[in-house]
């Protein structure tokens, strides 16, 4: 499929390439669960479209659950306050959890669901994120799983957006310029 572009959208990753990744990062996590059950734990909004075709190429009995939480609003830039805005249904003591995030950027956020999560007790907490942007970490935190790293651009699509819009792009795309707030 050839990579498509949006009313002048610079396309960073096709769908192609991310299909590709979430297929060897689906691999990579059955190899480490060796068969054992897991509980995804997708960070809405941005990571329901990563979570749901990773879930697909992990290869043993997995559950879903979701938590929202906020450090941006509607702007460019986290504001460095983390808001839990919808928590866990279920309990996750002892238990394999993989946390799926779209982007880590200043890591603030998953630092924040990290101490959350580790007070329940999990068998094993271990993190997948779509995105890492290592040079605006803020808190000391790696993923166990990444797709791509990438440098300090504002990227869309693939449930990234901004101010809400742009989530249902199939591609990660540069954000452009002069985009009214």
């Amino acid at each position: 499929m050839a990579t498509t572009t949006y009313q002048g959208l610079e396309v960073l990753f096709s769908r192609q390439q991310i299909a590709e990744r979430v297929i060897e990062m689906g691999a990579q996590i059955t190899r480490d669960l060796n068969g054992e059950k897991l509980v995804m734990i997708g960070v809405l909004k941005g990571a329901a479209p990563f979570l749901s075709d990773l879930s697909r190429a992990i290869q043993v009995d997995a559950t879903f659950d979701f938590v929202a939480v906020s450090s941006y609003g509607k702007g460019q830039r986290s504001s460095g306050a983390v808001k839990m805005i919808k928590d866990l249904d279920h309990s996750i003591e002892g238990k394999n959890v993989l946390v799926v995030e779209d982007i880590l950027d200043t890591g603030l956020t998953l630092s924040y669901l990290r101490k959350l999560f580790l007070q329940q007790h999990p068998k094993t907490l271990r993190i997948a994120t779509l995105l890492d942007k290592p040079s605006r970490r803020i808190e000391k935190i790696e993923a166990d799983y990444v797709g791509f790293s990438i440098p300090n651009l504002f990227v869309i699509g693939y449930g990234m957006d901004y101010a809400e819009r742009y989530r249902n792009l199939p591609d990660i795309c540069l954000m452009p310029s002069g985009e009214p707030e």
